[in-house]
């Protein structure tokens, strides 16, 4: 009885020992990582990703080694450029571990030794540049950190994939004297763009008031043309009508055969009509209006050509029928309209063919169907 309890116990410590060994022999390496092994302090292999099979008390996993690629964000640093001007500068790395042994044994802390290297690497690119060429030349100042970066980290067993500047930060002073820079340049841009737009528009304004002056004027002349032409038609077809009037009216008088009351009658007629006129204020009519009449008729009985008494009757001027068909008398316009347009034409040829006599009288052509006159305009006409 007394035995019993202590070999459970002897095989309860026997079973402990038993998984610890377990638990110290095996060990699991996630993917994309790397184990180094040390034994009694010493590198003794490196684990790949899986299930590792090592010595139990002996072999010992010291690091685990990330073999992706990482980025680190370094915070600004201070620069002084060309110029003596003082820039703030943060950089991004992104770099990866392809030798675990190298980066393990190599080198204590591979992340500060990198930005160390960076800070020192980034003096001096940047030392070389003014300030314009350094806010416009990042691919330069990547490109020179990136090939410094990868050939010394070489031999850490690591590689520097990319190098990225996030920002470069010029001293506030710098900035406004960039900003008013700019500011003035955007204005200068801007006026200059302002004046050729007036200049071109003033161009165009011109040149649309040259056509519209030069269209104007030609319309003007036309025109002009056009009513002068219209107006000498007007006054020929005019002095036609007042021709042919007085001629018809001359014929009439002298186929009526007007005798000596007929005058006075026509007498009587126009004397309410001087009696009209705006200047007449006082019209007097005398007593003896008979006598007047009576002297009036044998002043008139001297004058050739009227007679005191007509023999037979008198011949009535035929005036038409007192109404006309609409169709004839749209017949009768259309050829009176024919009729002295031909005369026009013929006025204007006989206008243009009239000369001047050697003493300076000027002398013009019967026109064709014109009557001759019968003798001196200045002859009163014969009996």
């Amino acid at each position: 009885m007394d035995g019993f309890p202590i070999g459970l116990v002897l095989f309860a410590l026997l079973v402990v020992f038993v998984i610890a060994g377990l638990g110290k022999t095996i060990r699991i390496v996630p993917q994309a990582r790397a184990g180094i092994v040390e034994r009694f302090g010493k590198y003794k292999a490196t684990l790949p990703a899986g299930l590792n099979v090592v010595v139990p008390f002996v072999d010992k996993v010291r690091y685990m080694i990330d073999l992706r690629e990482q980025v680190v964000s370094f915070p600004p640093q201070p620069v002084i450029t060309e110029d003596n001007l003082v820039v703030s500068i943060d950089t991004v790395i992104y770099f990866q571990v392809t030798d675990p042994i190298a980066a393990t044994y190599e080198i204590a802390n591979y992340i500060q030794a990198v930005e160390q290297l960076t800070m020192t690497t980034l003096r001096n690119i940047v030392g070389g540049m003014d300030l314009e060429q350094t806010l416009t030349s990042r691919e330069e100042i990547n490109s020179g950190l990136r090939g410094v970066l990868d050939e010394a980290t070489g031999k850490w067993g690591i590689r520097v994939n990319r190098v990225e500047i996030k920002g470069i930060d010029p001293p506030p002073s710098i900035k406004d004297a960039m900003e008013k820079q700019m500011r003035a340049d955007r204005d200068k841009r801007a006026l200059i763009l302002t004046a050729e737009g007036q200049r071109q528009s003033a161009i165009l304004t011109a040149e649309g008031n040259k056509q519209s002056a030069i269209l104007n004027a030609e319309g003007d002349r036309e025109s002009q043309i056009l009513r002068a032409q219209a107006d000498r038609e007007s006054q020929i077809l005019r002095a036609q009508g007042e021709g042919q009037a007085i001629q018809t009216v001359f014929q009439a008088i002298h186929d009526g055969r007007p005798d000596q009351s007929l005058l006075a009658y026509q007498y009587l007629q126009m004397m309410p009509q001087i009696a009209k006129g705006d200047a007449n204020k006082v019209w007097i009519v005398p007593s003896e209006i008979g006598k007047a009449l009576e002297g009036l008729g044998s002043t008139m009985n001297s004058l050739k050509g009227i007679p005191d008494d007509v023999d037979g009757p008198a011949k009535r001027v035929d005036m038409g029928p007192a109404s006309l068909d609409v169709a004839e008398i749209e017949s009768e316009q259309k050829e009176a309209l024919a009729r002295a347009h031909d005369e026009v034409a013929a006025a204007i040829a006989a206008a243009e063919a009239s000369t001047t006599t050697p003493t300076g009288t000027p002398v013009t052509r019967n026109a064709p169907g014109d009557t001759p006159p019968a003798g001196d305009p200045g002859e009163p006409p014969a009996q």
